[in-house]
């Protein structure tokens, strides 16, 4: 089993109203990148306020992470938990051709959602950012708190605890961000592309008040995805996708 990464606190809990609410009430005292662990969430919530199902079995988390300067590559944060997802994935099971990545926050397994991940930042300033991630290791969400029209979920199916996912997690997510923070985007990005589900495909982006549908291109510099339609590239910065 992989040790606790250097430079990385850890607070675990039994049960809270959300990692990401206890995130923000405890960023005011928290100074290094710090890991919050809770085995049953009661109010979780996902994107665009959606409820997020995470029971006791699943794996609820947050970093919460003290940001400064310049905040325009806060939200690439999104792309870094994504493939150290992935990557903890792959070193549970081996199978590589499993895992795919769903813009802007999803990882699939075999095409359908295993994991979602959610972006805030909190305290003055902004000063800290939280990630949220979600993870199905062993229990469905219940029927009636899975979004209308999302992408099935799917469990792991691995036995594993969620205390034992989140260090294999937190050391391979280290990993990630010296690299984001060493190198910049450009190879976050490209890793993020070779995995990227639908690639070369029609896909739709839905936006509140419109829709795109359109071939899948390329996510840009900036983590917008781009879609081809009408012999013209839309940039999309926001959006829900659909396959």
């Amino acid at each position: 089993m992989m040790e606790w990464p250097d430079g990385f606190g850890r607070i675990t809990l039994d049960t809270i109203d959300s990692t990401n609410k206890e995130a923000s009430r405890l960023a005011s005292d928290i100074t290094q990148p710090t890991w919050i662990l809770a085995e049953e969430q009661t109010s979780g919530v996902g994107r665009r306020g959606r409820k997020w199902s995470s029971q006791k079995g699943n794996f609820s988390s947050t970093l919460l992470m003290p940001i400064s300067g310049d905040l325009s590559s806060v939200a690439l944060h999104s792309f870094v938990a994504s493939l150290a997802l992935r990557d903890t994935f792959l070193h549970i099971t081996n199978e590589p051709n499993k895992f795919n990545l769903k813009w802007p926050n999803d990882v699939l397994m075999d095409g359908c959602k295993v994991a979602g991940i959610l972006l805030e930042t909190c305290g003055i300033g902004p000063s800290h950012l939280n990630i949220g991630i979600g993870v199905n290791l062993s229990i469905l969400p219940e029927s009636d708190k899975i979004e209308t029209l999302s992408t099935k979920p799917i469990c792991l199916g691995i036995e594993i605890l969620p205390i034992d996912f989140l260090t294999i997690l937190a050391n391979l997510f280290a990993i990630r961000l010296e690299q984001f923070n060493t190198s910049g985007f450009r190879q976050i990005r490209l890793d993020w592309l070779k995995s990227a589900a639908n690639i070369g495909k029609v896909i739709t982006a839905r936006m509140p008040n419109s829709e795109i549908t359109g071939k899948f291109v390329t996510v840009d510099e900036q983590g917008a995805v781009v879609l081809q339609a009408d012999d013209m590239k839309h940039t999309i910065h926001a959006a829900d996708i659909f396959f």
